[in-house]
């Protein structure tokens, strides 16, 4: 339980560490469906390749689709794409980066998909059992079959329960040229893959790794600015609404007072915790078009820092000047020779 305890902490670090086990997740969930999906190829000469790449094809789309879907940096994505320009500007790179950074990870789930599918070689034999060489591998001078008929024989292959073409070719020949091809092509895209990797973690620092750098620095403050956000305006509801039911039990003192019911008094120090935790702002309105002054124009990312004084006075316009220091007092003494 500790070491589970000890990676669940790590995943939740920070986005990227959550988002990579996510990731790890949904690739074993990835595999884990294919083992349990009873795969039945409809041996039919119109439906097998359908079928077949169906299977191969769509279910990693619908993995893409949920990786984006869990994350959840693309609700902020959307809305730094969306927002207007206001007092902040807008960094397409990171906008690029924040993409490309999901793009990435939603695509680990799918590739699996397609690797194991690949290596296990059902789809191919089921989309392509029809396109099987018999001039090579099997008779193709049955005089007994039609070209209709063949077609009709060698989508069977799959099945191999109701297959009966084996004076034409060989079931076990067939299903066993397929997968091989299939498998090649597993092992191909697992190298492709895998070098892609690599050529991206290993090559994008030697070429743009200052913009990288910048690009990644601000999607983490862009990430991490909404989250203290919400977290301030969560803490901004709660004072409001700690504030508007003890207004509303003071409201009915004078029914409880004559019930003979006694409200305990609010300390003055909870009061004043509470009117400052609402930084001023106390109605509906005036929140609603707070929100929506963050929305249109968020600050400016420049923070000012307070003067600082100088010889002379203190630096900066506007800034309140230096009072003179106070005289000293001189004391005169005067001693009688009497």
């Amino acid at each position: 339980m500790d070491k589970f305890r000890m990676i669940f902490q790590f995943f939740q670090s920070n986005q990227e560490s959550f988002m990579n086990g996510i990731c790890g997740i949904m690739a074993l969930a990835s595999t884990q469906m294919y083992s349990a999906f009873d795969f039945n190829c409809p041996c039919l000469p119109h439906y097998n390749m359908a079928y077949g790449l169906g299977i191969l094809l769509v279910p990693p789309f619908i993995l893409f689709l949920l990786g984006f879907v869990l994350n959840n940096n693309v609700s902020m994505l959307a809305e730094e794409w969306r927002r207007p320009q206001g007092q902040r500007g807008k960094d397409p790179a990171v906008l690029r980066y924040m993409f490309c950074s999901m793009a990435q990870r939603a695509m680990i789930a799918p590739a699996v998909w397609v690797s194991v599918t690949l290596l296990d070689g059902k789809c191919i034999t089921c989309a392509f059992c029809t396109s099987v060489p018999v001039e090579t591998l099997g008779n193709a001078s049955h005089p007994l079959l039609s070209q209709g008929e063949i077609q009709r024989v060698l989508a069977r292959i799959p099945c191999k329960e109701i297959y009966n073409g084996q004076e034409l070719i060989a079931n076990e020949v067939a299903v066993r040229y397929l997968r091989c091809i299939s498998q090649a092509l597993g092992w191909c895209f697992v190298l492709l893959m895998t070098t892609l990797a690599f050529l991206v973690r290993s090559l994008r620092p030697c070429f743009s790794q200052a913009a990288f750098l910048k690009s990644r620095y601000w999607s983490h403050y862009i990430d991490i600015e909404r989250k203290l956000f919400d977290e301030t305006c969560a803490e901004h509801a709660r004072s409001f609404a700690k504030v508007c039911i003890q207004q509303f039990f003071e409201s009915m003192s004078t029914d409880l007072v004559a019930a003979h019911c006694h409200l305990p008094r609010k300390t003055s120090e909870d009061a004043g915790e509470a009117s400052k935790k609402l930084l001023g702002i106390t109605d509906q309105g005036t929140m609603n078009m707070a929100l929506k002054s963050w929305h249109r124009c968020k600050p400016p990312l420049h923070l000012h820092p307070p003067a600082l004084p100088s010889g002379n006075g203190w630096a900066g316009e506007g800034q309140p000047p230096v009072h003179p220091s106070t005289p000293r007092r001189e004391t005169a003494a005067y001693y009688s020779l009497v």
